[in-house]
Order: C-alpha cells, then sequence, then structure tokens
C-alpha cells in the first residue's frame, strides 16, 4: 500500500499530512522508565499516551518459557530486546509516533514490539531513528528487530528475515452513515466520485479499475486533492463517495472524528501488493540471527490468546488482522519493488 517506492514506507506522506497534533520529532531512544516497564510483571499497557488515537487498553502477557527458549543466547543475555522504529523526524499515527506527554514511543508498532518481549520475558528498549537508520541498525546489530510497518519483499530476503502480523492494506473511507462497501469488487465503483493521491501506488491501482469500467460502458470518476486534510474535507461534505488511501492512515482518520459530524467509516481493503498477493508487514531482523521463529511463535501465541485482536481494535486496525504470524511468507516481487 506503499505511496513510496522501492522503500514502500507504507502510507507515510498521507500520514504526516494528517499529524497535526503528532509533528514532534521523536527522542533516539526512549527511556525505559516511561513505556517500557521491567518485563515480568504481567501487563503491557497499549495506547499509553497516545491522545485519542489510540485506545488504553492493559493486557495481562505472562512470560512462556517455551517461546522465550527459541531466543537466541546471544540476545537475551543483557534481558532486553532491542526494538526499532523508523519514525522520525516526526512519526507516522497511529503506527508510531510521539505521545501526549512529548516523550513516550506510542503507536501501533511500538506497542506489539512491547507484546513480543513481554512474551519473551525481556524489557522492551525502544530505539527510533529515521527510516533509513533503522535499517542500518538493524545491519549492525545494534537494533534485534525493526517493527515499523516494514513490507516483506523479494528483494529485503536477501538480507532480512520476517515474522508477519499485519496486512499491507489500501483502504476505502466513506462518510460515517453511507451504506457503500467496497467488498473487494471493483465494480462496485461504477458512477462513483473516488479521491485519490497523485502518483501513489493507490492512483496506479484505481486508474487501472477506471479503465476495466470504461471497456464494460461504466464511468468511474477520479478526483485529486491538495492534501489529505482537504480530501477528508470534501469526503465529510459530500463533494466525493469515497476516498482509497494507507489504510492505517483511514484509521487514524476515524479515530480522530469518531463521534462527531466529520466522523467516517472503512468500506473495505484491497491489498497493497495488487490483486494476485496480499502484502504483509512484518517484524524485521538480520537474516539468520535466529530471532525469527521466535517472534513468529510469540505473534502466534498473541493471536491464539486474544491479545493481538485487542491490540488490533485499539488502534482501528482491525481489517489488516493475518489469521497467523508466517517466517518469511511469499513477499512483493522484485519486479514490483
Amino acid at each position: 500500500m506503499s505511496t513510496v517506492r522501492p522503500s514502500r514506507r507504507s502510507f507515510a506522506a498521507a500520514a504526516l499530512a494528517l499529524a497535526l497534533t503528532a509533528g514532534l520529532a521523536a527522542c533516539g531512544s526512549e527511556d525505559e522508565a516511561n513505556a517500557d516497564t521491567a518485563a515480568g510483571n504481567g501487563t503491557v499497557t497499549i495506547g499509553a499516551q497516545a491522545k485519542d488515537i489510540g485506545k488504553v487498553t492493559e493486557l495481562k502477557v505472562e512470560k512462556q518459557q517455551a517461546i522465550a527458549d527459541l531466543v537466541p543466547a546471544a540476545i537475551k543475555a543483557d534481558g532486553k530486546l532491542t526494538i526499532g522504529l523508523g519514525a522520525l523526524p516526526t512519526g507516522f499515527p497511529p503506527l508510531a509516533f510521539v505521545g501526549d506527554d512529548d516523550k513516550t514511543l506510542t503507536g501501533a508498532e511500538p506497542d506489539l514490539g512491547r507484546l513480543v518481549a513481554a512474551v519473551f520475558g525481556l524489557t522492551p528498549e525502544i530505539n527510533n531513528a529515521t527510516w533509513d537508520n533503522l535499517f542500518v541498525g538493524i545491519d549492525s546489530g545494534k537494533t534485534e528487530v525493526g517493527f515499523s510497518n516494514i513490507t516483506d519483499t523479494e528483494q529485503r530476503k536477501e538480507k532480512y528475515d520476517f515474522a508477519s502480523y499485519r496486512q499491507d492494506n489500501l483502504g476505502f473511507a466513506v462518510k460515517d452513515g453511507n451504506a457503500w462497501n467496497f467488498d473487494k469488487d471493483y465494480k462496485k465503483l461504477a458512477g462513483l466520485k473516488v479521491a485519490v493521491g497523485a502518483g501513489t501506488n493507490q492512483e496506479k491501482i484505481l486508474v487501472a479499475w477506471q479503465e476495466k469500467l470504461k471497456a464494460e460502458g461504466k464511468t468511474l470518476d477520479i478526483k485529486y486533492f491538495a492534501d489529505t486534510p482537504t480530501t477528508f474535507k470534501a469526503l465529510v461534505s459530500g463533494q466525493i463517495d469515497a476516498y482509497f488511501g494507507p489504510n492505517p492512515g483511514i484509521a487514524y482518520q476515524i479515530s480522530r472524528t469518531r463521534g462527531t459530524a466529520d466522523a467516517v467509516r472503512n468500506a473495505g481493503v484491497h491489498s497493497g501488493a495488487g490483486e494476485t498477493l496480499q502484502g504483509l508487514i512484518a517484524a524485521t531482523t538480520k537474516k539468520d540471527n535466529e530471532l525469527v521463529k521466535a517472534l513468529a511463535e510469540a505473534i502466534n501465541y498473541l493471536i491464539a490468546n486474544g491479545q493481538y485482536q485487542q491490540w488490533l481494535a485499539a488502534y482501528n486496525l482491525d481489517t489488516e488482522a493475518v489469521q497467523t504470524s508466517q517466517v518469511n511468507p511469499p513477499g512483493l516481487p522484485k519486479s514490483n519493488a
């Protein structure tokens, strides 16, 4: 669902445009005394300091010894799991941003890292960097795992291992109360006015659907606006029927507008990798450092025991749920990168 290739920093541009209140630059690493409490207390708070973007939820997560035993000794020797974010300078809500205390790194991505660390019985240490430096940290071993909306791609598999945890989706936003749904059927776009960002992956997909509808004697009116906030104003005012954009950015807008006259809802998703492959977001480690299996097992434990679903719900990301975490599943082909 990227608007930027080849890095596949899914929806960064759209989310940054929406981040009116979350634009503070994050520190390079987070003080463990803040959100990253000591391992072993059995409780992880998600949505901490997340303003109205994430629902504050306390989840019980006990150390699972059989999974902890899969963590390489060299990684768990210091009692920490070093988690990398690529959210500098401004963050990208609802996935990773500085909280309302101006210091806590919060959002869906660091929170999942905290949940996984709890399964391992390790203390999470969050390191924030620019997107490029996130990968430098993984390459050097300073960062043990990246949780930063990283898309699984075949090109990246040459250097990294992946444990999937979210679908990489685009979404359709409509005004709350509008009964229209996409239902993964482009024919349902016939006769609609749909906004999309210029020069994006989603524009490419939408234009292809427009051509298909034209061949069938039907219309799809594609609209463009200067920025994402203007697009949502057009949506709630009735100038357009739907907005096709990065799914997490839509989740963010749902959080911001819930209960107001500007409320929107998600009317359906489409894989950011296209019709033939479900794109996946994955925990990312240095290749062959043997951590990836433990990560997948920890995520699958959270799925089986319900914490995973509560984590997604806290950030309105239910539409990106996976049934299971996979180790190095099929990724975006090199020809699409």
